[in-house]
């Protein structure tokens, strides 16, 4: 008995030696294997059913399948989606983290005193997946019909109106305060969690305006809860096409959007990065998916990466200069 057992524990031992030899070989075995070769780790900054969360998760279901690898969403909300760019930041550059970014990634450069990632040091860009325009709606009672009435209606109240925006920082946020620095108006800003909730403070007329992106708000114009003065684009939207532009208004050079990107910690190697701008770029072409991005109030995109570092440079300095001028700071 004492035998078959000191017979048998060297040999439990040779094969546990034998596993442990192997698992380096397997690891580098995976690795050797075509990326991807494991799930994809896909980081929203912020909670789930805004605007950024729905781009993504269109996003990883097409990429997942034209990349043949599972991608699961992370939502990091917190800090104005700071909380979720600093995991990003600090993951490996293996192409096996993607975050999905909206133009804060960049404002906030201008915001926060102490910010613990820069944008273009700490990730490479990948493409801009979608753009949905910023768009001005009311309360049905307001008596202001259109954009120039809206401005003379603030302009004989000075102090008595506010706008509601889904957050700090937002592009719909400093939209706001550029309508307000452009025609020095008397304008409270009431910022709100997400645009949710503003849009619910303006249906009650709390705060009779609200700025937000297109997609949130599109229900309730067409069902009448609010109503639409002027969408900050250059064309009219398909989905609210009753609803201006602001040019059309008479007021020039408020364009503004809210982006949806892709960036990969820095270091991800560039052919990883093409990897990934490739299959936006197919899934952009879709017929099927441009129709999703369409019907919720997207303009999809799917720039190359250079486009898209020049675009996010531009937001930078834009929307840095509306943050300075109206002194918007978050410590």
């Amino acid at each position: 008995m004492s035998t078959r057992k000191a017979a048998g524990a060297p040999l439990a031992i040779a094969a546990l030696c034998a596993g442990i030899a192997l698992a380096p070989a397997a690891l580098a075995a995976d690795a050797a294997k075509p990326y991807p070769n494991r799930a994809v780790r896909m980081i929203v900054p912020f909670a789930a059913a805004g605007p950024t969360d729905i781009v993504a998760r269109i996003v990883a279901q097409r990429a997942a399948e034209i990349l043949g690898q599972q991608i699961y969403i992370e939502n990091l909300p917190g800090a104005a989606g700071n909380l979720g760019i600093e995991t990003a930041a600090r993951a490996a550059p293996d192409g096996y983290t993607i975050l999905v970014v909206s133009t804060g990634f960049v404002i906030n450069t201008s915001m926060y005193s102490k910010l613990k990632y820069d944008p273009f040091k700490n990730f490479a860009p990948i493409t801009l997946v979608a753009a949905s325009p910023n768009i001005i709606t009311v309360t049905p009672s307001l008596p202001a019909k259109t954009l120039k009435e809206l401005i003379a209606l603030i302009k004989s109240h000075p102090g008595k109106y506010s706008y509601a925006d889904p957050a700090t920082g937002s592009t719909p946020h400093l939209a706001g305060e550029l309508f307000k620095q452009q025609y020095d108006l008397d304008l409270v800003t009431v910022p709100f969690n997400g645009a949710g909730p503003a849009i619910n403070s303006t249906m009650g007329g709390y705060t009779p305006i609200t700025f937000t992106a297109l997609p949130p708000v599109v229900g309730n114009i067409n069902n009448g809860s609010v109503r639409g003065i002027a969408i900050l684009a250059k064309e009219r939207s398909p989905e609210v096409p009753d609803v201006p532009t602001s040019g059309e208004s008479g007021v020039p050079d408020l364009e503004s959007d809210t982006l949806t990107g892709l960036v990969a910690p820095a270091g991800t190697p560039q052919e990883i990065i093409d990897r990934w701008y490739r299959a936006v770029a197919q899934m952009i072409a879709e017929p099927a998916t441009r129709e999703r991005f369409d019907k919720l109030g997207f303009q999809p995109v799917g720039n190359t990466p250079a486009e898209f570092t020049e675009r996010l440079k531009f937001e930078m300095e834009r929307w840095g200069k509306v943050v300075r001028a109206a002194n918007v700071h978050v410590d």
